[in-house]
């Protein structure tokens, strides 16, 4: 694995720029079948509602189509999990991207069919975050 195992997911940081990491990881989603259906900038955010200066900062709502309707089919109220969040965040020396552990929604469901689907979908977000480490800057 190229990432860090943390609390709620994976995180690698790269020495890609924040603008190469982002555009990195969009392309390597798609790449592993995810489309970016949500975009969240933080720091558009927190400057509109809060006044405040922070750093280049993105949420991308990350899903893969058949996995969704096979974690919905496991478990109808899996949605509130969905979609898979994907950070990109700027850092001093390069950027910080993660992604939240699909396994933790297989732990939180009684759906023993979810946990096949969360392996499937770690292994395909695993495989992002190799692409964005392979890639040069």
């Amino acid at each position: 694995m190229t990432g860090e195992q943390g609390r709620y997911g994976v995180t690698m940081k790269t020495k890609l720029s924040y603008e190469k990491a982002l555009e990195r990881t969009v392309d390597a989603l798609k790449d592993q079948g995810f489309g970016v259906i949500t975009e969240i900038d933080v720091k558009i955010t927190m400057k509109e509602k809060l006044d405040l200066e922070t750093r280049p900062y993105k949420i991308l709502g990350a899903c893969n189509p058949a996995l969704a309707h096979q974690a919905l089919t496991a478990d109808p109220d899996i949605g509130l999990l969905l979609p898979c969040n994907v950070i990109v965040r700027d850092e001093d020396d390069g950027a910080t991207v993660g992604f939240v552990d699909p396994s933790m929604m297989a732990e939180l469901s009684p759906s023993p069919e979810l946990g096949q689907v969360a392996r499937e979908a770690r292994e395909r977000l695993e495989k992002t975050l190799e692409a964005v480490a392979a890639a040069k800057a």
